[in-house]
């Protein structure tokens, strides 16, 4: 089967050697996805829905780079720096998945790369053909 990498041009890729996200077969695997700005800065600093969103609109558009849509998405991982916070993040999740319903979990985690980001989060996804 053929790889294929997703970039989304985030100055981490490259320092770090990775993929917005990854194709193989029917199957993409999206990266943790941090609330970064295209300018590199923090996107809605303090603000767990809108960072929640901003993580989730950037996944969005590294599946359907990779022809797949939220549809396809099997999981979700969700890392809060505050969990007792996870109804602002779990109304952003509910807005793109309310009907898709896939399986989805938040924990919270000490620290995430930068202590602006209050949240990073991951999918799977499977493309039916």
């Amino acid at each position: 089967m053929i790889r294929r990498n997703i970039s989304s041009g985030s100055p981490f890729e490259g320092e770090i050697g990775f993929s917005r996200a990854v194709r193989i077969g029917n199957e993409i695997a999206v990266s943790g996805t941090a609330p970064i700005a295209p300018d590199g800065t923090v996107a809605y600093p303090g603000d767990l829905y809108a960072q929640t969103r901003y993580c989730l609109e950037i996944m969005e558009e590294a599946i359907q780079r990779g022809e797949g849509r939220l549809d396809d998405v099997i999981r979700t991982r969700i890392m809060l720096t505050d969990i007792s916070r996870w109804k602002e993040a779990a109304k952003a999740h509910g807005e793109f998945f309310a009907d898709i319903k896939p399986a989805s979990t938040f924990v919270e985690v000490k620290a995430l790369i930068n202590p602006d980001w209050l949240v990073e989060i991951e999918a799977d996804c499977y493309i039916k053909e």
